[in-house]
């Protein structure tokens, strides 16, 4: 006999009904239960229309009871005018009182989790014994499956546009009482900041320069500014510079210690003071190296998804990443790489900066500030990317001597905002780029 056979799915009548209940109750448990529970985390079709219903009334500010949400129902279709009163004040008499709402969701969303991993298991059992599927794919798909799970963003099932309606107004309250905490991860630049409103959750940012400009440098930069900012933890992936080498940037830029006296030794006794301070602060954040030379995004997302509490993800750079199917034409390798970014971006729900090097066109120019047709190998990087940023210094090209100068961050392109440059200043001694109190704001 086939076990599977005796086995039932995870599912709670009674935790269904409870929650239900306790919205007739206290309509006002909506707020309370939406970051927990959605329609779909119902087992029973016909709770998950009666949630429906409820979210909708609530949005609509309409009393919910028994006669109203049965007239809703009927109105959807889910009832005719003689079914589920009976059924709906069952569901009214099932709890006393709403103040367990929050624990029954909680059952809710377990069950729910339960039959999604064994769904999961299921797709990858079958994919497994197919033998279809390279060996390594089908484990990023295994890996891929379990994390979006434990991550809460099986996204296997619809999500209602009343469902999506709450969130955003939940979100649009917290933006009215908690404004800093809500906006995006915060670049460290004011000026910068003031014209990105942060780089929001799932942005792929670009930021594109010929060599020499600073693209590590300010990558860097802005990674060390979000993690003092948020406390969270920031990933650096570096194809080209070892972990030493980048944290010897970071205490240079951190320290304000001349990165060539770093190089060579010679140090005075203020520098390590400097160094020391710098050195703590730095030791604080939750900063994640990882040097590894060709990794492709899957190796990427596969380390990332072992990361607690990820805020941002820094990969420098582009050119020297590996796509996951070896193509002899560059420009289909650098379109699968741009769109694998966008989905982990979005997976991850984080912010990922990505450097890239810019064609030689802006060498040809008279005016050498970059444009988007620079971007090298593939216009799709143009395309996935949430935000392309174009570093610029007209000193690089009148005197590269000179350690201290203005630069441009040019906002090129900016899916949720308008796009300009930012003046910044730019230390070369120090790898660090400044806000300047004379930002220039279009």
């Amino acid at each position: 006999m086939d076990m599977q056979l005796d086995r039932k799915m995870p599912f709670s009548l009674e935790a269904e009904q409870s929650v239900l209940g306790s919205i007739l109750i206290d309509p006002a448990c909506l707020d309370i239960i939406t970051p927990i529970v959605s329609s779909s985390d119902f087992y029973l079709e016909e709770h998950q229309s009666i949630y429906t219903a409820m979210r909708h009334m609530y949005l609509e500010s309409k009393n919910i009871d028994v006669v109203t949400l049965v007239n809703e129902l009927v109105k959807e279709g889910v009832y005719d005018d003689a079914g589920g009163k009976e059924y709906i004040r069952l569901i009214a008499e099932t709890v006393p009182t709403a103040a367990n709402v929050k624990d029954y969701a909680a059952i809710v969303r377990d069950k729910s989790t339960l039959r999604a991993l064994i769904s999961a298991c299921e797709e990858v059992t079958q994919a497994a014994y197919a033998e279809e599927e390279e060996v390594e794919r089908l484990v990023e798909m295994a890996e891929s499956k379990i994390y979006a799970i434990a991550e809460q963003k099986d996204n296997k099932n619809f999500v209602h546009i009343k469902d999506a309606l709450l969130h955003v107004y939940g979100h649009l309250q917290q933006l009215i009482t908690n404004k800093e905490e809500i906006q995006g991860m915060k670049t460290g630049f004011s000026g910068l900041d003031e014209k990105l409103v942060g780089m929001g959750k799932s942005d792929l940012v670009l930021v594109g320069a010929r060599p020499g400009m600073g693209k590590t440098a300010f990558a860097l930069n802005v990674a060390a500014a979000a993690a003092k900012r948020s406390q969270k933890t920031i990933c650096i992936f570096s194809l080209e510079m070892s972990a030493e080498q980048l944290v010897t940037r970071l205490l240079s830029s951190e320290a304000l210690v001349d990165s060539y006296r770093l190089r060579s030794g010679e140090l005075t006794d203020k520098d390590w003071q400097d160094l020391a301070h710098a050195a703590s602060i730095l030791s604080d954040c939750q900063i994640l190296i990882d040097d590894t030379t060709g990794l492709t995004v899957a190796g990427m997302m596969a380390k990332l998804r072992r990361v607690k509490n990820l805020g941002l993800v820094v990969i420098d750079y582009l050119g020297l990443m590996q796509s996951e199917h070896r193509n002899e034409n560059r420009v289909q390798e650098v379109s699968e790489i741009s769109r694998n970014l966008k989905m982990m971006a979005k997976e991850f729900q984080v912010p990922v900066i990505c450097c890239a090097q810019l064609s030689r066109g802006p060498e040809s120019r008279t005016d050498k500030r970059p444009m988007l047709s620079d971007l090298r190998d593939s216009g799709a990087i143009e395309q996935d990317a949430d935000i392309v940023l174009f570093l610029y210094r007209e000193e690089y090209y009148k005197d590269k001597e000179n350690p201290q100068s203005t630069a441009e961050v040019i906002i090129a392109k900016n899916r949720h905002g308008s796009t300009g440059k930012v003046e910044m200043g730019w230390l070369g001694q120090y790898t660090k780029f400044t806000t300047l109190d004379t930002e220039e704001k279009f």
